[in-house]
């Protein structure tokens, strides 16, 4: 792992881009050490410093927490394949003209999933040599099926929050039985992109004894900024 920028935030925060192999990623850390860490990631091609992220980060960060997130391949500035692309923009018309769309998703997804998971892994054993970060570890983001699948394969991962988890692969669908950690589930009642029934299906499923679903009224992107405030208190009982 290599820094490549470090700046202490007005927040107290350390904010450290750094690069692992064909890796970018980026670490927030707070002042007092040792920390536990957690991992934050994204999905639909959302670059690491896209600002709802860096701001859950960073609070996060002044939490007590490592918060560290990755641009998974074909996200970001990661280059991105013709094929991908062009599944995306069918995956977005297909939705707006309320098409099935659950073939063009698996196709998209899917692999993506796969792909990203091997990598969270390398991530993950490079942050934890680093002084001052140390376990159990979290998971929290908006990627609810790579969240599914570290939390199945990954034991290192203790507790996990996800945030509007309506479209997840079938594979996902089936491996959240296997899902035994403790969960906080975000759920906007009205978002546009994941199907209500689809949410509360998939939460239902989950195989974790302590599970915790918060729904709130809105769309996609209107989360209530207490959901974060709720979370870390979520994190704080299980990785603290």
């Amino acid at each position: 792992m290599q820094f490549t920028s470090e700046q202490r935030l007005d927040d107290g925060v350390v904010e450290r881009a750094f690069t692992l192999g064909e890796i970018p990623g980026t670490l927030w850390t707070p002042g007092s050490a040792p920390a536990p860490l957690v991992l934050m990631a994204h999905n639909n091609g959302l670059p690491k410093a896209d600002p709802r992220l860096v701001a859950r980060a960073r609070y996060t960060a002044t939490r007590g927490y490592a918060v560290a997130t990755i641009d998974a391949a074909g996200c970001g500035d990661r280059p991105r394949s013709a094929a991908d692309e062009q599944a995306r923009a069918e995956l977005r018309r297909a939705m707006r003209a309320g098409e099935p769309v659950d073939e063009i998703f698996e196709s998209l997804i899917g692999p993506l999933v796969d792909n990203a998971v091997p990598e969270w892994q390398t991530t993950l054993d490079a942050l934890l040599e680093l002084p001052g970060i140390g376990g159990p570890v979290g998971y929290s983001g908006g990627w609810t099926a790579l969240g599914i699948r570290l939390a199945v394969v990954e034991p290192r991962i203790a507790a996990a929050g996800f945030y509007a988890g309506g479209y997840v692969p079938r594979a996902q669908r089936e491996e959240a039985r296997r899902v035994t950690i403790p969960l906080l589930f975000l759920l906007q009642w009205d978002d546009e992109g994941n199907p209500r029934q689809r949410a509360l299906d998939l939460f239902d499923a989950f195989g974790s004894d302590e599970k915790t679903l918060h729904a709130n009224p809105g769309g996609h992107t209107g989360t209530p900024w207490f959901e974060l405030e709720d979370g870390c208190r979520f994190l704080d009982r299980h990785l603290k």
